[in-house]
C-alpha cells in the first residue's frame, strides 16, 4: 500500500476520533477544534511515511502537540482581551452558576481538575479514549513501563482527590465523628 493510501486509510477511519479526542480537551467553538483537527491530518500528510500500521494513538501525540499550541494561543488572546479590559469573554470567569447548575457526575471532573495536567491527560487517554498501556505509549512518546507508572500514579492521585472531596463534604454535611 503506498503512502498516500495509508494516509487516505487513516483519515477515513479516525477522524472522528481524532475530532472527539480535541473537542473533548478543548472547550471552545466548532471552529477551533476544525482547525485543531485540521493540522493534525496536515501534520500526518506531511509525515504520512512515518504513519505506524496502527495510526490512532499516533494521531492522539500528534493532536497533544497541537492542542497544546492552540491553548498557548488562546491564553495569549484571552490575556490581550485582559488587558484590553473591555470585552465580555475577558470578565467570562467573573460569572457565577447557579448552586443547581452542577452536573451528574461533576464531582469526579473537580477532582479531575485538581490533578496536574500529565495526570489529567493520562486518565483521558485511557478513560475517554479507551487506549491500552502500549496505545498510551505511543500517545505520550515513552516505554510502556514509564505509561503503565504514569497510568498507576495518576490513578492514585484521583483517588486520593476523590477521597478527600468526600471526606470534605461529609465534614460539611455533619458526618460521621463530626459533632
Amino acid at each position: 500500500m503506498s503512502t498516500d493510501d495509508a494516509f487516505a486509510d487513516a483519515y477515513r477511519a479516525h477522524y472522528w476520533a481524532v475530532s472527539r479526542f480535541v473537542a473533548r480537551r478543548l472547550d471552545g467553538q466548532a471552529h477551533e477544534v476544525e482547525e485543531v483537527v485540521a493540522e493534525v491530518f496536515s501534520i500526518a500528510w506531511r509525515r504520512r511515511a512515518e504513519l505506524p500500521d496502527a495510526p490512532l494513538p499516533w494521531l492522539y501525540g500528534v493532536a497533544r502537540n497541537c492542542l497544546a499550541n492552540t491553548v498557548r494561543g488562546l491564553g495569549r488572546y484571552r490575556r490581550l482581551l485582559h488587558r484590553i479590559g473591555n470585552h465580555e469573554a475577558a470578565h467570562r470567569k467573573q460569572t457565577v452558576e447557579s448552586p443547581d447548575a452542577e452536573r451528574p457526575g461533576s464531582w469526579v471532573h473537580d477532582a479531575l481538575a485538581r490533578l496536574s495536567p500529565a495526570d489529567q491527560e493520562v486518565l483521558r487517554l485511557t478513560a475517554w479514549e479507551e487506549l491500552s498501556v502500549e496505545e498510551l505509549a505511543v500517545t505520550l512518546g515513552c516505554g510502556q513501563s514509564a505509561a503503565a507508572m504514569r497510568l498507576h500514579r495518576a490513578r492514585r492521585r484521583l483517588r486520593a482527590e476523590i477521597d478527600r472531596t468526600r471526606m470534605t463534604v461529609s465534614v460539611r454535611a455533619g458526618g460521621p465523628g463530626h459533632e
